[in-house]
């Protein structure tokens, strides 16, 4: 059932003001990845190998001065919407039937249900997930080195919003990294990072990572600093960079042979959907992307201003997406949020959708996981749920890096519209 934004309790400010009215030192929460301008006060596995429709597109709130969609998205599935009953025939037909032809798929992702984080349950999904898309076989040869990037957004100053800890709501779970990264080992890797830019040190180890890498045997790196390096990487975004050539990255990203980004489901009050792609901006050192050396966050991806944001923010996810391809993703929806990506937006909101998703093609799982989330990936501003940004997965499928139309994505567990929980954007 289609839900409605539901009223804030605290006002949202921007974080321009915030940083006017707090100063600083209040601000450093706003900080790790990619954080908006604003701040909070105080889905048994079944086969399954067609997508099963594209959702409607989200209602925007009445308020907003786009008027909502009166069309519906140019790409539609092959097969019959959902709900609509078909014509049965009366009679028996005339000739025998005709075979019908095997769907051949783009893409594939695959779905499976958790309810918790109980250790062997999620070893136990995620073998199922990468059994869905073929293993691990074509991803991880013997000895490789691999990155497993997490999303830390914000910090851990923020403790346990709404009485939920943090890793059951906003950022990435050390137990699905630990099991993927026991999958990985499994597979072959020779060495295993995981990486995030991190807002504060502390944010490892009160949110369990210290003790998850040291059972898993990796190694946990800052990609705010160089080390274990003693200067960043200038590495190159390729032909046709839309707003950076290269960005200074940590050397570790650069000589991994495989890289793996893992992180929740959630929305994001710029770029509409936070998943595996929108991961990527926490891959830069904080301190060589500010605006102004006071900044909290990484301002120089953002632009200035708003209407700044809303074309640069996108594009800039991509020219990461380019310096730094992803060949596997891991997507919780376990327990997580909507309303926004972190409890600086005033309407997050814990959900507990029971849902886990997995692909080698990143653009399909981040369409997959926005269908799941009950969005249109092809939608674009300033349709929810991207009311303030233009959509990036329609600006990497026109790049040639992969496809958010569902009608070219093979899900693999149960359907789309089993696993299906509206969420509430960003509404501000």
């Amino acid at each position: 059932m289609k839900k409605y934004p539901f009223p804030c309790k605290s006002k949202t400010l921007s974080r321009r003001r915030f940083l006017q009215h707090a100063g600083t030192a209040a601000a450093g929460l706003l900080a790790a990845g990619c954080c908006p301008r604003a701040l909070i006060e105080a889905v048994e596995p079944t086969a399954a190998t067609e997508p099963t429709g594209v959702p409607a597109p989200t209602a925007v709130p009445t308020h907003t001065p786009t008027a909502p969609p009166t069309t519906v998205p140019s790409s539609t599935p092959t097969g019959a919407p959902t709900g609509v009953p078909t014509a049965t025939p009366t009679t028996a037909p005339t000739s025998a039937p005709t075979a019908t032809p095997e769907v051949t798929f783009r893409s594939r992702v695959a779905i499976t249900r958790a309810d918790s984080y109980d250790r062997t349950l999620i070893r136990q999904q995620v073998e199922v997930l990468l059994d869905g898309i073929g293993g691990l076989g074509d991803v991880v040869r013997p000895g490789d080195r691999v990155a497993i990037k997490v999303n830390l957004t914000g910090g851990s100053g923020f403790g346990s919003p709404k009485g939920v800890f943090p890793t059951e709501s906003y950022v990435t779970h050390p137990e699905t990294v630990r099991a993927l990264g026991e999958l990985l080992w499994d597979a072959g890797a020779g060495e295993m990072y995981i990486v995030e830019g991190l807002f504060d040190a502390k944010s490892y180890s009160r949110w369990g990572y210290v003790d998850m890498a040291d059972a898993l045997g990796a190694t946990l790196i800052d990609l705010n600093s160089p080390a274990p390096y003693s200067d960043f990487a200038l590495t190159s975004v390729g032909a046709g960079a839309f707003i950076y050539e290269a960005f200074d990255f940590n050397h570790i990203l650069e000589e991994v042979d495989v890289f793996v980004s893992v992180t929740k489901i959630k929305c994001h009050w710029y770029a509409g959907v936070t998943l595996s792609i929108k991961n990527l901006v926490g891959l830069v050192p904080m301190s060589h992307y500010q605006l102004d050396a006071k900044d909290t966050f990484r301002s120089a991806l953002h632009g200035p201003t708003d209407d700044v944001t809303r074309t640069r923010l996108p594009r800039v996810i991509l020219d990461l997406f380019r310096a730094r391809p992803i060949d596997l993703a891991l997507l919780d929806g376990i327990k997580t949020v909507e309303g926004g990506e972190g409890p600086w937006i005033g309407c997050f909101n814990p959900v507990q959708p029971g849902v886990m998703l997995a692909g080698k093609e990143p653009l399909a799982l981040d369409a997959v996981a926005a269908a799941v989330m009950g969005f249109d990936p092809t939608a674009d501003y300033p349709d929810a749920p991207f009311l303030r940004g233009e959509n990036h997965l329609n600006l990497a499928y026109g790049l040639g890096l992969g496809t958010n139309r569902l009608e070219e994505i093979g899900v693999v567990g149960p359907a789309i519209d089993e696993v299906r929980q509206s969420f509430n954007p960003c509404w501000g």
